[in-house]
């Protein structure tokens, strides 16, 4: 029997290339540890992890229930960014850390943002209808209402490392920037050239407003009816977040009312969308399928990064990435500071 056991849940992954466990074994090696694959259903899953030294954490959510069950558990890993699939308030509760992947695709993500900017803007879903189904002629008097991008200003709701890279991306469109983001420093914004604003100010000025925040409850539903009145008619709405944080019926009224002109998102609050959800069939949204984060190196990294942070703590040592980095002042966990970094646990 191996020293330490890793359960997950059985067949749940975003693999590109199939099942199997070798990246996250690569930084695991040497720690006599096996990653043992258990129940889908939260009762089976509870009997299969019961004394299990470290949860790797996909596809189901690891509720308090789950967490309280643990009877030795190190760490809960997600190879993921958003944390919201594991109650992180119960895990703090019993002393567990919770890793996430925040860096792993920001470059990807951000890329994805600029693109939806884009082709919301130039109506570019719209263009290439136009184009294949003969309607040649319609395609330029369509964009004669649309001013230069240049001048205009995009408008970020929480600047994070995603928001962060979406900005160095807009600068050279000439785009103007505000932020509302309540726990970044103002020096931060001025870094990248991008003005500290209120969530009102964000919302009346801008032409692009992207939405970054992360899904958390108290972010849940943070733009509603009532910030949607607040922009303007030709507004973008983009977000590459997460979809709960945006009352989608509001988004939805607000589209079909022209309070804003288009939405360009990659997240929607329930995923897969039914086959009837109005967003589906609107010519005034560009959607894609919670893809930003995907690139050749999507699932090499994020596994590699999950094993890496599953090593750390079972060797005795502080993760990387903590999501409740209070749990650490109170663990035995040796502090691990990689060469040249000289920043806390969660740097």
């Amino acid at each position: 029997m191996a020293r330490f056991k890793i359960v997950t849940p059985a067949g749940a992954s975003f693999s590109v290339h199939g099942g199997g466990y070798a990246y996250e074994s690569e930084a695991l090696e040497g720690l006599d540890a096996e990653i043992a694959e258990a129940p889908m259903d939260e009762a089976g899953f509870i009997a299969a992890a019961r004394d299990a030294d470290a949860i790797y954490a996909k596809g189901i959510a690891i509720t308090k229930g789950i967490i309280d069950s643990l009877e030795k558990c190190r760490v809960i890993a997600l190879a993921s960014v958003g944390v919201d699939s594991v109650d992180v308030k119960a895990a703090t509760a019993r002393g567990i850390p919770v890793t996430n992947v925040p860096d792993t695709f920001i470059e990807e993500v951000a890329d994805h943002a600029m693109c939806l900017l884009l082709a919301g803007f130039r109506r570019l879903v719209e263009q290439d209808r136009m184009a294949r189904d003969g309607r040649w002629r319609e395609g330029r008097p369509a964009l004669l209402t649309i001013p230069r991008l240049m001048g205009q200003t995009l408008g970020f709701i929480s600047f994070g490392r995603v928001a962060r890279a979406v900005a160095r991306r807009a600068a050279p469109f000439g785009l103007r920037m505000v932020a509302y983001d309540p726990f970044v420093e103002e020096m931060l914004l001025s870094e990248h050239g991008v003005q500290p604003a209120t969530l009102s100010e964000v919302l009346t000025q801008s032409d692009f407003v992207s939405m970054h925040a992360p899904a958390r409850p108290e972010v849940h539903h943070m733009v509603k009816e009532q910030h949607f009145r607040q922009m303007k008619p030709s507004a973008v709405f983009i977000n590459t977040g997460r979809g709960p944080t945006v009352d989608e019926a509001a988004l939805i009224k607000a589209l079909q009312e022209g309070w804003i002109a288009h939405a360009a998102l990659d997240v929607l609050e329930t995923e897969p969308p039914s086959h009837n959800n109005p967003l589906l069939s609107m010519q005034n949204v560009t959607l894609t399928a919670h893809v930003a984060s995907a690139s050749a190196r999507f699932d090499e990294a994020r596994k590699r990064r999950a094993g890496h942070e599953m090593a750390l703590v079972l060797s005795g040592k502080w993760p990387m990435s903590c999501v409740n980095p209070a749990v650490l002042q109170s663990t035995t966990l040796q502090r691990w500071q990689p060469i040249g970094m000289g920043r806390g646990p969660n740097s």
